[in-house]
């Protein structure tokens, strides 16, 4: 009987967190993934065509950010819809 109320007092205060802070949770996550777009603008623009910051600088970032290059260049080249828009 015990487990059962820890079960449902879990169930209850994950529900409520979730409830309250969902939307704030997914608000960061979107504006990190939009300023971690904007570095990578920023240093590695070349690769799309916009020179920005001397390719010295760009060669010595490149081994940290490697890992990440591939999503963010499918991420900055795929077409967008008006409707995918947040801000008009």
């Amino acid at each position: 009987m015990g487990g059962r109320i820890d079960r449902l007092k879990k169930f209850l205060q994950d529900f409520l967190v979730g409830l309250t802070s969902f939307e704030i949770e997914q608000t960061a996550r979107h504006e990190k993934l939009a300023r971690h777009d904007l570095f990578m603008l920023l240093i590695f623009g070349e690769q799309l065509g916009i020179p920005i910051l001397p390719p010295f600088y760009s060669l010595r970032i490149f081994p940290h950010v490697l890992p990440a290059l591939d999503s963010w260049k499918r991420r900055m080249l795929r077409e967008h819809d008006l409707t995918e828009m947040k801000t008009l």
